[in-house]
């Protein structure tokens, strides 16, 4: 039985690209959302045509459409969180940069998308240098993988978790603000994430890597989920906590589609 809160009038807002398939991006985000217990609202940033098997093409929308996309949002919906993801370019960084500065109670998950899993470049190089520089100070958390870590550190982590701890720190120091450094990436049967500020690490959440089932749209659902439990009033660590479980959920009973096994968002919902 679904035991949410009442979460009437609670509402997640996602800035994201569009995945064709379903599986990641914005779509992710709000089926994350409905599982979480609030309602989403979403900002498109770009289409994609994509599968998991890789991206064909990318279509980013004009600055002025998003824009006006995040205003009719604001104008109507009582937000209380803001997941980022992928931002297409720095055009499109700079609109979502200026239109979170004047929501400065919003607490933002800015999931730092750079790379695809299947090595397309999904934010041009003068776009990061905006997302470092204007998005990264005003998040409430940071959800880097070890490729993403790689990309800002200028070397990747090792795989061993004191390794993700220390690059973890690296990140919360040098950003000022706290790190969700995931470990999935990693290779190895037991998967470490790094929950870090700047003063230290704060948690360390485990779990077995499940075998067989596509995480296409992983790093896009724990950051959804982290930002809907925020939403809802949990602070930092106990939303990283629990959207980690919530995740581990949809990993231990997968979707099965087009013979291969998914994310399944419908088991996310805390029981």
């Amino acid at each position: 039985m679904n035991t949410h809160p009442a979460t009437a009038g609670v509402a997640a807002l996602s800035i994201a690209g569009s995945d064709s398939g379903g599986a990641a991006g914005i779509q992710a985000d709000l089926l994350t959302f409905a599982a979480c217990g609030v309602h989403g609202t979403t900002a498109i940033t770009a289409l994609t045509a994509q599968n998991p098997e890789g991206i064909a093409a990318i279509l980013p929308v004009t600055p002025e459409f998003l824009r006006a996309q995040l205003e009719q949002i604001a104008r109507y919906y009582p937000v209380r969180a803001v997941k980022t993801g992928m931002l297409a370019n720095a055009a499109l960084a700079e609109v979502v940069a200026y239109f979170l500065d004047a929501q400065p109670d919003w607490p933002v998950v800015v999931d730092p998308v750079l790379v695809a899993t299947s090595g397309a470049a999904l934010l041009e190089a003068a776009g990061v240098e905006v997302l470092t520089r204007r998005l990264f100070p005003r998040a409430a958390l940071l959800t880097p993988n070890l490729d993403e870590a790689a990309a800002l550190l200028g070397e990747r982590p090792a795989p061993e978790p004191a390794a993700q701890e220390r690059a973890a720190l690296e990140l919360a120091r040098r950003f000022n603000v706290p790190v969700l450094l995931k470990g999935g990436h990693a290779g190895l049967e037991e998967v470490t994430d790094v929950l870090a500020g700047p003063e230290g690490v704060r948690e360390r959440l485990t779990s077995q890597r499940v075998q067989g089932v596509d995480t296409h749209g992983g790093g896009c659902t724990l950051a959804a989920a982290i930002a809907a439990y925020l939403a809802r009033g949990a602070d930092l660590t106990a939303a990283v906590r629990r959207a980690h479980a919530a995740l581990q959920r949809a990993l231990a009973h997968p979707l099965d589609l087009a013979g291969k096994k998914f994310l399944n968002h419908g088991a996310m919902a805390e029981r």
